[in-house]
């Protein structure tokens, strides 16, 4: 913890916070000279403007006991005599999959070569913001939480008052990576102008702030829609309950406005006013981290554009953790992150190591009761994929392969210990059962045979979960033998393999089945059966040569990769079938005239019209290639 903010307090506006609201705080302070920082964290987001001017914004996702600050230097903000620091805090207070509920709250210190010239506490004045609108709760999806309500026309001028002492019981820790930049105001196209509604083609996928500059005659309420794709002509505003939407009620006169806070991902705008505007620029001021790209060089011009695009949809999903899709979610999966620092150690300069490092250990920082990985990290909710714990042992292992970093692995050793031990209280009949209830979803892959609904128990076992937890195992003993722990689980590796074999191998076939009994044969269910060292050399070669004759249910491409490492463990020579596969799949998306790869080979249409077009887990041409 900075010892500045030690001597600061948890404040907030009021003393009965509502949830989705927002708190001005001002302070000031004298100014001579020296080099000035100012040290802050919020609950959920903050934007920071000294003497008027936006100085940053987008607070680090955490949990109370791992809280993250910020240390910003404003010196080139700062004039001689009385300085002003205005912050704005949006409390989010409703969980969802990227934010964890906690208390309201702003802690500050600001210092002066050191010494402590302002800080949070009873005397900072504070308020209600009067333009967002409090506690309206208008959700656009459940991963992603709320949108927002601007009103342009209230008065700036109501007063502050003394701020309230908040019991917030955080340990704080220092931003572990580095903050996005802004580039830009991305050039847009109009593509329609009439009957007062515009559609704007930023031309590619886009990540960053929604911006707008425009006059009006008259006060009127503008809505403000976006997407990754147009169906019939529109950006489609409501898919299968999620509303991808903000609003604004614009003052009569100029308009100028940007939120800092929530971050679209998206290709199209559709702008709905109620009367005709003098637009000057709608759009989204892109926001991306700082990080440079390993540039390859490929014969094949296709493969240079399906690489390219793969590295920009890295690019793309990365925020203050991995992300998922930019437009749908915003949220930090173990097995979506596991591709891509996988693909990032590939892409990037330094292998990314700072950022994937920071993610791997906010992952280890979720405590769910039950003793597995939540969802997503920081989440609020109690839904769990348990299989995605397994995935997470895979990624630490990987990273310590691409960075030699064994630091990491110490700091986490305990948390896989402990999700080891949670698994194994699972343990029956040499195999592991699938947790039940409610809050868990069997799910790993999208394809048939491969999830239950969320909340159905379904059959008490099955191969994945098993053959993941093989891997974990496998994983974990790495691990340890790297950090010379002693590694006790080889009994049960050796026994899972045992019982995967003698019950889910179908000898007539010669193929793996994910359910006891049935010929539920998966392309995804037989990789991982190589890959986990369960078949011998000629059975390895006939699921390799089933795997390329098309007779198996495919995987996604979210799982591709464990399809090629298993058929090139077999045979070199099927690289060739690899690049062929990868060329086919992909191109369909730069023929569509996308600049990211997708979610799934569907596209847009898949999982109700709301399929992403931009999906960090499908970027594994970058290593196959």
């Amino acid at each position: 913890m900075n010892n500045m903010l030690q001597n600061s307090e948890w404040i907030w506006y009021t003393d009965s916070p509502l949830p989705d609201s927002y708190g001005d705080f001002i302070d000031t302070f004298d100014y001579n000279g020296g080099n000035v920082n100012i040290h802050l964290s919020s609950d959920g987001d903050y934007t920071l403007y000294v003497n008027g001017n936006f100085v940053s914004s987008n607070q680090y996702g955490d949990f109370e006991h791992y809280k993250i600050y910020d240390s910003l230097n404003i010196t080139d903000y700062l004039v001689k005599g009385k300085n002003e620091i205005h912050i704005l805090v949006w409390h989010i207070g409703i969980n969802s999959s990227r934010y964890k509920l906690a208390k309201a709250g702003l802690i500050y210190s600001v210092e002066c070569d050191g010494n402590q010239i302002a800080k949070s506490s009873i005397n900072t004045l504070s308020r209600e913001n009067p333009n967002y609108k409090s506690n309206y709760c208008k959700i656009i999806t459940g991963q992603l939480g709320q949108s927002f309500l601007y009103d342009a026309t209230k008065s700036n001028n109501s007063e502050y008052y003394q701020s309230t002492i908040v019991d917030k019981n955080c340990i704080l820790f220092p931003r572990p990576i580095k903050k996005s930049i802004l580039l830009k105001e991305k050039n847009s196209t109009i593509l329609v102008n009439e009957n007062n509604r515009l559609l704007i083609d930023l031309g590619e996928e886009t990540v960053g702030l929604p911006s707008m500059k425009f006059f009006t005659k008259n006060s009127q309420k503008i809505t403000v829609t976006w997407g990754e794709h147009i169906i019939d002509g529109e950006v489609r505003r409501k898919i299968d309950g999620r509303d991808f939407s903000f609003e604004y009620i614009a003052k009569e006169g100029e308009n100028n406005f940007t939120n800092y806070m929530l971050r679209l991902g998206a290709r199209y705008l559709e702008v709905f006013c109620e009367a005709p505007i003098e637009l000057d620029y709608i759009g989204i001021i892109p926001q991306t981290y700082p990080i440079e790209t390993i540039e390859k060089h490929f014969d094949n011009p296709l493969d240079q554009k399906i690489y390219n695009a793969s590295v920009n949809t890295l690019k793309l999903c990365i925020m203050e953790h991995y992300v998922d899709t930019p437009w749908r979610e915003q949220s930090l999966y173990a097995f979506d992150s596991r591709n891509q620092m996988l693909y990032g150690y590939k892409a990037f300069k330094g292998k990314n190591q700072e950022y994937a490092r920071a993610n791997l250990l906010l992952i280890s920082k979720d405590n769910r009761e039950d003793g597995i990985l939540s969802i997503t990290y920081p989440s609020g909710g109690n839904l769990a994929i348990p299989s995605f714990s397994l995935h997470y042992f895979v990624a630490v292992k990987e990273y310590i392969e691409a960075t030699n970093d064994l630091s990491l692995a110490t700091e986490v050793y305990s948390k896989l210990d402990s999700i080891i031990k949670t698994f194994l209280q699972c343990f029956e009949g040499g195999l592991i059962k699938n947790f039940q209830g409610k809050d868990y979803w069997q799910f790993y892959d999208w394809t048939k045979y491969m999830q239950s609904g969320i909340g159905d128990d379904g059959f008490k076992t099955d191969f994945m979960i098993n053959a993941l937890f093989v891997l974990a195992l496998e994983s974990f003993k790495n691990i340890s033998n790297r950090i010379n722990k002693e590694f006790k689980y080889q009994n049960f590796i050796d026994s899972i393999k045992s019982s995967l074999k003698a019950k889910f191998f179908n000898n007539c076939e010669g193929l793996f089945t994910m359910h006891q009994g049935t010929k539920e044969f998966t392309v995804l269910v037989n990789s991982i059966a190589i890959l986990c060292g369960l078949t011998t050399e000629s059975e390895s070669l006939h699921i390799a040569e089933k795997i390329i004759s098309g007779n198996l249910i495919e995987c996604s491409l979210s799982m591709k990769g464990f399809k090629y490492d298993a058929l090139l463990s077999v045979n070199k020579n099927y690289r060739q079938n690899i690049i062929n596969e990868i060329r086919s799949i992909y191109k369909n998306m730069l023929d569509a005239d996308s600049k990211t790869v997708w979610e799934v080979v569907g596209g847009a249409a898949a999982f109700a019209n709301a399929g992403s077009l931009c999906h960090g887990w499908s970027a594994l041409p970058i290593i196959y290639l």
